[in-house]
């Protein structure tokens, strides 16, 4: 990777990060606290889906081709910065595990990087990542496949065979029924 590529994908998932938490404190939202169903709220909703998904989009706009891939990196920080801010600094009250449990953190993050990732790779077509120059080949046809799979003819001899096949007797249906 080169040094102008290593800096953009640094200053792609700052700014991912910081549209992130953006969202994050627009909404008011703590994705990763559980309080049971009152936790699945339209907020929380636009949080974890269209939050990361613009993430996904940034990140793709500033990066380029292979965003995709770059997209899920914000996301999975943000989130692993936020549960560890939440852990040392305001889990004072009750039990850490009830109020921030990994078995509600896991899946929350898995949907996060997966909206981003979406995002990434919608933001990569729409920057025309995928289209062809004009310069560029067409790609094969089907009747250019099939010619590079038929073999091509042969102008020799075929070679020898090393050892002489072994005729099989195949019984018949008739004799087969004659032996019982």
């Amino acid at each position: 990777m080169t040094p102008t590529k290593r800096r953009s994908a640094v200053a792609a998932v700052i700014a991912g990060m910081a549209v992130n938490f953006l969202g994050d404190w627009i909404l008011g939202v703590r994705i990763e606290v559980f309080r049971g169903l009152n936790t699945f709220t339209p907020a929380w909703m636009l949080d974890v889906f269209l939050v990361n998904f613009i993430v996904g989009l940034v990140v793709a706009r500033i990066f380029g081709k292979h965003a995709k891939w770059l997209a899920i990196v914000p996301p999975l920080l943000v989130r692993s910065l936020s549960y560890i801010y939440q852990y040392l600094f305001e889990s004072g009250e009750g039990d850490f595990f009830l109020q921030l449990h990994l078995h509600y953190w896991g899946p929350t993050v898995i949907l996060a990087v997966e909206c981003a990732n979406i995002g990434g790779i919608l933001g990569e077509v729409l920057m025309g990542v995928y289209s062809r120059k004009p310069g560029d080949t067409p790609p094969p046809s089907a009747t250019d496949i099939a010619d590079v799979a038929r073999p091509a003819p042969r102008d020799h001899a075929p070679a020898r065979q090393l050892t002489t096949p072994v005729p099989m007797e195949c019984p018949s249906l008739a004799t087969l029924s004659k032996r019982k």
